[in-house]
């Protein structure tokens, strides 16, 4: 019997932070996968390779985790003073479906890199050498970030000194600012920062018990809790959460129940189609460890501890929208986040993860009763490691 032929879409196999995904320009994808729906969700899983029951994306481009089964589509930007509009698909790996709810931080790193060598931000505005400023509209939580990208002899420069723990060759730096990065308009705060209206919350969750909880919208929706109140003393690795599956599942029962009160869903059972946002971490004093690299983090070279998980799983470094969390909750007096990192005013914390440290700066202030947070800023790196085609079978989608 007759069996469809493939089509290949031009595409950009990218590092961004400690991520990686496929990058599309928005008009090079097929016509019908143009616009948001059904058929361009079918083409992205197909790149990716999901959904796959076996959990590994072999027939894909993904890698079988958070932090590899992404996509990111660019346009050149319609809005006032922005250069390019960044959606982002975080592709579920063994479900049928993309999580359009938020942003990615890590990839944000290459969208400046991509828009430039793609031809989305205007010649006259790149220098010969220097430094190009990339004004990124990120179209999923509709947010402005600016990314600092380095350029030599007019072309993007990808390759430097600037090591990042979690990813194993150092590149390019590349500064990103993430301006006005509380999510406004989502949960029961009217806007705020805190949708609660609190800085800490008893997050009660039923069968499991009370915690204290700190709920954030800022980067991305993130739920904060104390290490030592589930069971953790902050300097877990992966294998140690992700090998369990109970406590995989006690987590993933957190984040729902923290979706509710965050006023994300209605329902807990909305999490299972919410799994990108929002993101649940637990929070520690500092305390040496072993990072999973086998480097040795002392606690006199950090502020405190974080773990995230992302799409059920820990993470294996930290996700930069979840950094953004971090930063802007550390600025915050009385936050989990602040405590663990001992309190008082900051404008910038480094904190352990479990590949290593990473350092985030906010500006966050009180005006009118409400927190709010002008700007979070942190350092990654991005570079291009294929460009090309990535081939589908016609009937795909």
């Amino acid at each position: 019997m007759p069996h469809p032929n493939q089509i290949k879409v031009p595409a950009t196999y990218i590092r961004g932070g400690t991520s990686k995904g496929v990058f599309f320009k928005l008009t090079d994808l097929p016509e019908s996968a143009q616009v948001a729906g059904e058929a361009r969700d079918k083409l992205l899983m197909r790149v990716i390779g999901s959904p796959d029951p076996y959990g590994k994306q072999i027939d894909g481009m993904g890698g079988a985790t958070s932090s590899t089964s992404k996509t990111v589509i660019l346009s050149k930007s319609t809005r006032p003073d922005h250069d390019v509009d960044y959606l982002f698909g975080q592709v579920s790996i063994d479900t049928a479906f993309v999580d359009w709810s938020g942003n990615c931080g890590n990839l944000s790193a290459a969208v400046g890199s991509f828009a430039i060598s793609s031809g989305l931000v205007d010649a006259a505005r790149i220098p010969e050498n220097g430094t190009c400023t990339v004004r990124i509209w990120q179209a999923n939580i509709g947010k402005t970030i600016i990314a600092h990208v380095p350029i030599t002899n007019g072309q993007v420069q990808e390759t430097g000194d600037f090591e990042l723990d979690g990813v194993t060759f150092p590149a390019a730096e590349v500064e990103l600012e993430f301006l006005d990065p509380a999510d406004e308009g989502e949960g029961d705060g009217g806007g705020a920062m805190f949708p609660t209206g609190n800085l800490v919350d008893d997050l009660e969750v039923p069968n499991i018990g009370t915690f204290k909880a700190t709920l954030i919208n800022a980067g991305i929706p993130t739920i904060f809790v104390n290490a030592a109140d589930i069971g953790y003393t902050g300097t877990e690795l992966q294998d140690a959460i992700n090998g369990d599956a109970k406590a995989l599942e006690r987590f993933e029962t957190i984040r729902a129940y923290g979706a509710v009160k965050m006023g994300l869903i209605k329902d807990i059972s909305e999490a299972a189609k919410r799994q990108h946002t929002p993101k649940v971490a637990f929070v520690a004093p500092p305390t040496d460890y072993v990072s999973s690299s086998g480097k040795a983090v002392d606690a006199s070279d950090i502020d405190l501890l974080v773990r995230a998980l992302s799409m059920g799983k820990l993470h294996h470094a930290m996700m930069g929208t979840a950094a953004v969390a971090i930063g802007t909750a550390a600025a915050v007096t009385g936050t989990l986040v602040n405590i663990a990192a001992g309190g008082g005013e900051k404008s910038a914390v480094r904190f352990g993860h479990p590949s290593g440290t990473l350092r985030v700066g906010a500006e966050a202030k009180l005006m009118n009763g409400q927190w709010t947070v002008t700007k979070a800023i942190m350092s990654r790196s991005a570079r291009t490691l294929m460009s090309g085609w990535v081939h589908v079978p016609t009937d795909c989608f």
